[in-house]
């Protein structure tokens, strides 16, 4: 299914069961298929699930422009909107997080119930003068000089430290295959774009303001939005708020502990 955003891009999302919203927003070079192991679980305990393929990524529209937080916060808006959905649970990974942070704050929460920030990129990636411990621009540089000169290679050397199998998690290899050419199905372009977003959004001021009840999952071993960065100074911003520490679990907590996180959530959700 497809509708179209503020600036005429069209946007692919799925939409399953009845019943309260939950909308997923998938991570940055990750389409809605990564959700596999949680909208079947909420579909089959009475929920309606949503997913949507971020501009890009998936199904969707391959524009030039438009990738900034911004704006693909407006497309999340505008779905919410377009399925005029009410009581939404939204739950983020990653970039997702941002966005969903980012859509509250220039849309309001009339329509949101409660957000949920998995392993996000949060608040602030780059270092500033009043961010010493983000990363140096210069780090940043370096790796999407990585990524441009070998986006797969870049691509394939990250599995492990994703899914932290070195730690102990039980991840297949062919799970890890699965997520590689999911990372891979993204418009190149709309990786390098998503990137830079990712280390420039500044959404102190948004946390800060977010009103409706939030739950914060991170593990401790993430290696692409490292906790003392990210995680728990999200927790430390947000107004109300529930924070979750998984040991030796790293950014792809969904797979890897996909049953943790399942009846967390739900604990959440119903709570």
């Amino acid at each position: 299914m497809y509708f179209e955003s503020h600036d005429g891009t069209r946007i692919a999302y799925e939409d399953h069961g009845r019943g309260t919203p939950i909308v997923f927003v998938a991570g940055a070079m990750l389409p809605a298929d990564m959700w596999e192991y949680q909208i079947p679980y909420f579909v089959e305990r009475g929920y309606r699930c949503v997913a949507i393929d971020r501009r890009g990524h998936g199904r969707s529209d391959r524009p030039a422009d438009g990738y900034g937080i911004d704006s693909t916060a407006d497309d999340l808006a505008a779905l919410l909107d377009h399925l005029d959905l009410t009581g939404v649970t939204l739950v983020g990974h990653s970039m997702g997080g941002a966005e969903i942070a980012r859509c509250l704050a220039r849309h309001g929460e009339d329509r949101v119930a409660r957000a949920v920030f998995l392993s996000a990129t949060l608040p602030l990636l780059k270092q500033t003068d009043d961010n010493p411990q983000g990363m140096p621009q210069a780090a940043f540089d370096g790796l999407v000089a990585a990524v441009r000169a070998d986006r797969p290679k870049w691509l394939a050397r990250q599995t492990q430290l994703y899914f932290t199998t070195h730690l102990g998690s039980d991840v297949s290899p062919e799970q890890m295959d699965v997520t590689y050419r999911q990372c891979l199905s993204t418009a190149p372009w709309a990786m390098l774009k998503t990137q830079e977003a990712c280390f420039h959004a500044d959404n102190r001021a948004a946390l800060r303001g977010i009103g409706v009840p939030a739950l914060v999952v991170h593990g401790d071993a993430d290696f692409s939005a490292p906790v003392e960065l990210t995680g728990r100074r999200t927790a430390e911003l947000l107004p109300e708020c529930t924070y979750l520490e998984y040991p030796a679990a790293g950014h792809g907590l969904y797979v890897s502990h996909a049953e943790q996180f399942n009846a967390d959530l739900l604990k959440f959700v119903t709570d």
